[in-house]
């Protein structure tokens, strides 16, 4: 491939093999400079660690424009049962994400700040295959992402992310465990036949089996039986398909756990082998 600029340096030429093209240049100094400033936090964490707290957490952010504060991922310093974590919160106010990990060295100072989407997306593509630790340099407005040799610097949401802390519900007393992959596929099948974007999907849970339905004007209906362990009582709830399968996709093999109150109230759903990660889903009216 051959490429020249121009002395002007208004237009550039590409040559490869047959193909040839003259595009237009826009000035060096309309390039638009971030200026960064002093980035007075900083810690090290693993490209394990960082995509982690990415893939747990980034499916439950918002797009919705108007609500740009939660329109990224929260991340700040925390503490969980006495222990110093670094916790990382999503939520598009139909669903939350949280997730935890080891509280890094030198990041206990660290302000709370929430990562824009774009970034987020941009920074997952590039430590895909990233091998070294990142290095996070941080304000109270400005991130920096260093590692092998890219250095990515984005600006910070400036909004005030909720509690989420209220949004976790308290005195859900009734525990169902469930084989994830099992679970997930009834929901993916049963869920074919629902209306509308939301694919709901009705949830009726009778001592140790679970019924899982959804109903149709146009295609009729379709329930499947899984087997499930509870001592609960009865209880009929719907989710929303899409959302229960995104985070059942994240659940390890050794078991699922859903905490209900009752068909109004939001679940709890986690791991049983893993605590670091906590999902909330509110109900549907089916």
């Amino acid at each position: 491939v051959e490429v020249e600029v121009n002395e002007s340096g208004n237009n550039m030429e590409v040559r490869a093999g047959r193909s040839q093209f003259r595009l237009s240049c826009l000035p060096v100094a309309d390039f638009p400079a971030i200026g960064v400033g002093e980035l007075p936090v900083n810690f090290s964490i693993s490209a394990p660690d960082l995509r982690a707290i990415i893939d747990r957490t980034r499916f439950a952010m918002s797009t919705e424009e108007t609500r740009y504060y939660l329109n990224g991922i929260y991340l700040h310093a925390a503490d969980k049962d006495g222990v110093e974590v670094l916790r990382a919160v999503a939520t598009d106010g139909h669903r939350l994400a949280l997730f935890d990990m080891p509280l890094p060295e030198n990041a206990a100072s660290m302000p709370a700040v929430i990562i824009p989407r774009k970034t987020v997306g941009e920074i997952r593509k590039l430590i895909e295959d990233a091998a070294d630790d990142v290095q996070v340099s941080l304000s109270d407005s400005k991130i920096r992402f260093s590692f092998d040799h890219v250095v990515v610097t984005s600006k910070l949401i400036d909004g005030t992310f909720p509690d989420y802390k209220r949004v976790i519900p308290e005195g859900n007393d009734k525990v169902v465990e469930v084989d994830p992959k099992i679970f997930s596929g009834a929901i993916d099948r049963v869920s074919t036949i629902s209306d509308g974007k939301s694919r709901a999907v009705k949830i009726n849970l009778n001592g140790k089996s679970m019924t899982l339905s959804a109903n149709s004007q146009e295609s009729g209906s379709a329930t499947e039986d899984i087997e499930v362990k509870s001592e609960a009582p009865a209880i009929e709830i719907g989710f929303n398909a899409r959302y229960l399968l995104d985070i059942t996709s994240l659940i390890s093999d050794s078991g699922c756990q859903m905490l209900m109150a009752d068909s109004n109230k939001a679940a709890i759903i986690q791991d049983t082998s893993d605590q670091s990660s906590l999902y909330v889903l509110m109900p549907l009216r089916v």
